[in-house]
């Protein structure tokens, strides 16, 4: 059913013309009182003996999956974990991971995943934050990263696990070499509340009923703004991320080649390199799977491109792969040579569609990749406060280098002032409306955790609809796609010019020795702020060209206020764990900040 208050206007522009991608529809019709057990309730139903993931050369069924689930929940609850309490999952991709996921929040609870990266002050403010008492861990991330911090944050109960707990696949043989090598890391986990998992999975199952208001009530908490200062946690209900998994069925699989029936189809693989921590896999890998009886390819951490690719091949996929991932990820395997991806036999009948996000897509990615391996790859946009799907381009139809897209189905956007909200939205067409993009529908979070005046500023209603306010900068064109100029807190004021860093990056990144850039704004008593750019150059490029000489390239090509007034070449640009480019790491490291600011 379509629920009236997500409903979009018939009339809105994207729904007419040639960017709405055939087969998909307009409006987001399904059950909205689904929660993310009858998600899972209704795909085992529907498919129990086909395989849910693929994990250390171990598959486990969608019943299979289930039982582990079911056992759980069920111990979870034996301990006192109830509707509302919140469970950290300190683990990378791994069947546990998804298995705590669903068992979290079949009951009610509230699943916060735990960046595995992070460190032990980061852990504790995100455990503190979000007040959880149970925390389920990989053994060897407790040793190094939580044990650090007992004395701040107690845990009531520890349910810790190795990698390979769950791979029934790999020999016992070739697990205790792993450990005594350690290729996988192991260390004991001294807490006097301890379980191991496998333990926990021996509970029988007895799972409780449990009411859950899908609109109101939390399924995760998800960190945010990590790369624009103190993280937040995005409260998602189960609304929120179940619309949000359909909506990503609705655009992957029932898209049309234009004048052709084929369509993809459901039971298709989908490629987990991004961490299930992150919004982005949670909801693309993870949820989304559950939504077309497919199957996960998971990876602890992101192989080399080459193994990537032989996994590709060697595991069976008949109903082709989906790879969600970053730019970075597709831009390594553009750059391998045609007779390297052709050794990978069949490869061009297996990868069918990838979604390319956390930062745009470029042609020089898009044209490569889809030539060397005949998948389709487009470019998507969100983020987390969305959970986070908000729009992607078509596969198969039309589509323009530089736009988002259009909106998923049952979502709606518009450009707003960017100073005031309240002042609505912006009707002027292209760049004279620049404004911030703003957008609606069942995935906008609830609120950010225990953060009323950050919500507050972030979500407001309009004409009867909640409004999210994504803090980015864009334009609306006629066919009602929309173009982002850059983030609102990283836009450059210099000289009372307002400068995107974005676009310098689109700039600098077409010279030809260019690799990568990264472009922030640094104090300057003159200028209020300077524009920096961090420069990586192409391996052949290295010692052939000077930073000086970029800037001087850049001075001949570019309007006088956008040129970088600092240019520091450097090895690599550093990214997130999903691929965006850390503008701010860079900037709050620049001397000139760090005078003016200190350091952070």
């Amino acid at each position: 059913m379509i629920k009236e208050e997500f409903r979009v206007p018939e009339d809105r522009p994207f729904y007419h013309g040639d960017f709405w991608p055939e087969g998909v529809p307009h409006q987001l019709d399904y059950d909205y009182s689904m929660t993310l057990k009858d998600l899972m309730d209704q795909a085992v139903e529907k498919w129990p003996n086909d395989n849910l993931m693929w994990f250390l050369e171990t598959w486990v069924t969608y019943k299979e999956f289930k039982d582990m689930v079911d056992s759980f929940a069920t111990y979870l609850d034996s301990i006192g974990v109830k509707k509302g309490d919140v469970v950290a999952i300190h683990l990378p991709n791994c069947i546990q991971y998804v298995v705590a996921y669903y068992a979290i929040t079949s009951i009610g609870a509230v699943a916060t995943g735990v960046n595995p990266t992070y460190k032990p002050l980061e852990i504790l403010h995100q455990v503190k934050l979000t007040g959880a008492k149970v925390l389920v861990a990989l053994d060897a991330l407790w040793f190094h990263f939580v044990q650090p911090f007992q004395d701040k944050w107690d845990f009531d109960k520890i349910i810790y696990t190795n990698l390979v707990d769950l791979a029934s696949g790999m020999s016992g043989f070739v697990k205790f070499l792993g450990k005594l090598i350690k290729k996988i890391p192991k260390a004991k986990v001294e807490h006097p509340n301890a379980i191991s998992f496998n333990e926990v999975l021996k509970t029988p199952p007895n799972v409780p009923e449990v009411e859950i208001d899908t609109e109101n009530d939390i399924a995760t908490l998800i960190m945010t703004g990590g790369t624009t200062g103190v993280p937040k946690a995005a409260a998602l209900t189960h609304m929120n991320v179940v619309s949000n998994a359909i909506q990503c069925r609705d655009l992957l699989i029932n898209q049309k080649e234009p004048g052709s029936d084929m369509q993809l189809g459901y039971k298709t693989g989908m490629v987990g390199v991004l961490p299930l921590y992150h919004s982005f896999a949670m909801t693309t890998v993870m949820n989304a799977t559950f939504t077309i009886g497919g199957w996960m390819m998971l990876f602890p951490k992101p192989p080399e491109t080459e193994e990537l690719l032989q996994h590709f091949v060697d595991l069976p996929s008949p109903n082709g792969l989906i790879y969600c991932a970053a730019e970075i990820l597709f831009q390594r395997i553009a750059k391998l040579p045609q007779e390297v991806i052709d050794s990978y036999e069949d490869l061009k009948g297996i990868l069918k569609l990838c979604i390319s996000g956390a930062g745009p897509l470029h042609e020089y990615v898009r044209e490569p990749f889809e030539k060397k391996t005949g998948a389709k790859i487009t470019e998507g946009y969100g983020l987390s406060e969305a959970s986070p799907v908000v729009s992607a381009n078509n596969f198969y139809g039309k589509r323009e280098a530089g736009y988002i897209g259009v909106p998923a189905p049952g979502t709606d956007w518009y450009i707003f002032d960017q100073e005031d909200f309240s002042k609505g939205v912006i009707s002027t067409l292209g760049e004279e409306g620049t404004g911030e993009i703003c957008c609606s529908g069942p995935q906008v979070m609830k609120e950010y955790w225990k953060n009323p005046e950050r919500t507050a500023a972030t979500i407001k209603e309009w004409k009867g609809k909640k409004w999210l306010l994504t803090g980015d900068i864009g334009f609306m064109d006629e066919h009602g796609r929309i173009q982002i100029r850059d983030r609102k807190k990283q836009l450059i004021k210099m000289s009372g010019h307002s400068v995107f860093p974005k676009e310098v990056e689109q700039l600098i990144g077409s010279h030809e020795a260019v690799e990568e850039v990264a472009v922030a704004g640094v104090p300057d008593p003159k200028t209020g702020e300077a524009v920096k750019a961090w420069v990586a150059l192409k391996p052949e490029a290295k010692g052939t060209i000077t930073a000086e000489e970029i800037k001087k390239w850049a001075e001949d090509n570019m309007t006088r206020w956008k040129c970088p007034k600092y240019i520091d070449i450097i090895d690599e640009v550093p990214k997130s764990t999903v691929g965006k480019v850390m503008r701010r790491t860079l900037q709050e490291a620049d001397p000139l900040w760090i005078e003016k600011y200190g350091k952070k």
